[in-house]
């Protein structure tokens, strides 16, 4: 069944807020400060745009091995997905498909866009019940390679 234009914006009220991220890398590296590590944290914040058309996310992240981002999501016409246009400091633009049905997240590129396509990424994160903690990870695909971990990356609701 196709989900109203309305219901699709409306499922992601949940994301919108500030939140602190905590990456997690597979080497331990780079680390990103924080409230327990001195220092600001990252942080990424969503806001309703364009009268509430296009949800808009910002990141910032103090470690200069992580680039910072903005990012706009809007819903694709006629069925329940999104598509998420990925911006960054480092001047990369993407595109990613985009799900989510009310408790898990999907973000996936698979097909070249802006950049070329050296390798394939997915983003998985699962809402937990009370709405404030989003645990996931970024994949990357080589070749045709498999799946493999990028990074941890978790998402708790700030204030």
């Amino acid at each position: 069944m196709t989900v109203g234009r309305a219901e699709v914006l409306t499922r992601l009220d949940v994301f919108v807020g500030e939140w602190a991220l905590e990456p997690r890398f597979p080497d331990g590296g780079p680390p990103v400060p924080g409230p327990e590590g001195g220092g600001p944290g990252a942080r990424t914040w969503f806001e309703w745009a364009l009268d509430g058309q296009m949800l808009v996310q910002r990141t910032e992240i103090p470690v200069p091995e992580a680039p910072d981002g903005l990012m706009v999501v809007r819903a694709d016409p006629g069925n329940d997905s999104y598509t998420q246009h990925y911006f960054d400091s480092r001047g990369v633009a993407r595109l990613y498909a985009m799900t989510f049905d009310g408790r898990v997240w999907t973000l996936t590129r698979e097909s070249p866009d802006f950049t070329p396509l050296d390798f394939r990424q997915r983003f998985t994160g699962t809402f937990s019940e009370d709405g404030n903690t989003v645990a996931g990870a970024w994949e990357v695909r080589f070749d045709g390679g498999e799946w493999e971990q990028d990074f941890a990356l978790t998402y708790r609701r700030a204030g």
